[in-house]
């Protein structure tokens, strides 16, 4: 024999993979699972503002034109004791105001690190409309 410089000849055969089944199998599927969940969970996160806004946005629009379409030309605001209002404004000021009030809000959300707490003001400003609606739908 010899000197080749190798300390162990090639093997000739080869070596079989072990089986994917049973539970090294259900690891695979479960680690491949996890890592796809990852992956969704990471782009939600740097998605997070724009997941957050995107109900918001479509409400407060919903509610601007509902409202722009049923709210009478003069619209009263402060509601009295006596049943009169204290001020009224236009029927545009009443639409627009609480809309950019929103997404003013949104906005704020949009520049700052903490997005949940300027979500959770623009989420409450979407009672505005509701209450000028309901403040001004009962019959003259």
């Amino acid at each position: 024999m010899k000197k080749s410089g190798n300390f162990a000849e090639p093997q000739s055969g080869t070596v079989a993979a072990p089986k994917a089944g049973g539970m090294s199998g259900f690891k695979t599927v479960m680690g491949k699972v996890n890592s796809v969940m990852d992956i969704i969970g990471l782009w939600l996160f740097r998605l997070r503002k724009i997941v957050l806004a995107a109900p918001v946005v479509y409400y407060a629009l919903k509610l601007a034109s509902y409202n722009m379409q049923h709210l009478p030309e003069q619209v009263g605001i402060n509601l009295q004791v006596s049943g009169e209002f204290a001020q009224t404004v236009s029927r545009q000021l009443a639409v627009i105001g609480p809309l950019g009030l929103t997404l003013a809000c949104l906005l704020l959300m949009f520049c700052s690190r903490k997005a949940i707490y300027a979500w959770a003001v623009s989420v409450f400003t979407l009672t505005l409309p509701l209450l000028l609606l309901f403040s001004n739908a009962y019959p003259y």
